[in-house]
């Protein structure tokens, strides 16, 4: 059960800090990149090139189950390659997954509309490169457990403006249900919450925070998030 688990959060809390960068639409190299889901940023660079190698080529970028499952598929491959060490797996699994999570939505819902207000503008950049970098943290530790578990995905659920899509993740004998929840940003589809067993992953965060800021300050909340979290 814990390879199981290890193997699920790599998939589910994967990430890298917020992207900074604005990205020019009318670019013919983002324009392909949008469409396949390919993530090279320069084709003359021999690391982008073997990220364009390892990543999934979205078909439909506009089917939510197409994207989770080819997405699926590349992280998988990448984890069962013998020929690639840690850091290389590391890197091409932050590549291909990060794209998928709104950050910046994830990190306002975790707060909720208690605390998110009280943060300035600045705090609230902080809090968020913060929190992704927790997320990229818990799983980037816990790759190397993954051994050999299955995803069977089932159709998407539309409510209103957002899809869930549920999954279960397979291993022998034992069965996880997960549940994503995508919303749409700039005419693509992103994760913005989890579901494991029933279970959110932004209210168990939220219930973290909820304590913390209940006790003390948004900056002893931004001390506890900068602080490398126990192993």
């Amino acid at each position: 059960m814990k390879s199981l688990w290890c193997a699920l959060l790599v998939f589910l809390v994967a990430g890298q800090g917020v992207d900074a960068g604005d990205k020019d639409p009318n670019d013919p190299n983002e324009l392909l990149r949008a469409k396949s889901g390919a993530v090279v940023e320069d084709p003359n660079d021999p690391n982008e090139l073997l990220l364009s190698k390892w990543d999934a080529v979205v078909k439909d970028p506009n089917d939510p189950n197409e994207l989770v499952r080819a997405k699926w598929d590349a992280v998988v491959k990448v984890l069962q390659a013998k020929d690639l060490d840690k850091k290389v797996k590391e890197r091409l699994i932050g590549k291909i997954v990060s794209p998928m999570f709104d950050f910046p939505l994830m990190a306002k819902l975790v707060l909720g509309r208690r605390h998110w207000p009280k943060l300035t503008p600045p705090q609230r950049e902080k809090f968020t490169r913060l929190f992704t970098e927790r997320l990229k943290t818990s799983y980037l530790e816990k790759t190397k457990l993954y051994t050999d578990e299955k995803a069977s995905l089932k159709p998407a659920v539309r409510k209103k403006t957002v899809i869930y899509i549920p999954m279960q993740l397979l291993s022998k004998d034992k069965k996880i249900a997960i549940l994503y929840k995508l919303r749409k940003v700039d005419k693509r589809w992103k994760i913005y919450d989890v579901e494991i067993q029933g279970v959110s992953i932004l209210l168990t965060y939220r219930s973290q925070f909820d304590d913390i800021l209940r006790r003390g300050t948004v900056t002893d909340l931004l001390s506890k998030l900068e602080k490398r979290p126990a192993r």
